[in-house]
């Protein structure tokens, strides 16, 4: 599959970490699924993955304080 930004690079499963700023904290998900482009280094998640980290997040906002870091893995 061809890079969306650059046209030109591939895109290959990777991983990434996924940063976010809520109401009233910060939260890091490390180690989520994604596409990277080896050219441009532009980074997609698949429409699943997006969805879980909504879930997770809609959950996470709710019972932490000011930085929560995730494993991606753990929660999924």
């Amino acid at each position: 599959m061809k890079c969306m930004s650059c046209k030109t690079g591939e895109m290959k499963p990777s991983t990434t970490t996924y940063f976010a700023q809520l109401n009233n904290c910060y939260v890091i998900i490390e180690n989520v699924p994604c596409l990277k482009c080896e050219q441009c280094g532009e980074e997609f998640l698949n429409m699943s993955v997006a969805e879980k980290i909504d879930d997770i997040l809609d959950g996470i906002e709710k019972i932490v304080g000011k930085i929560f870091i995730l494993d991606y893995t753990a929660a999924a």
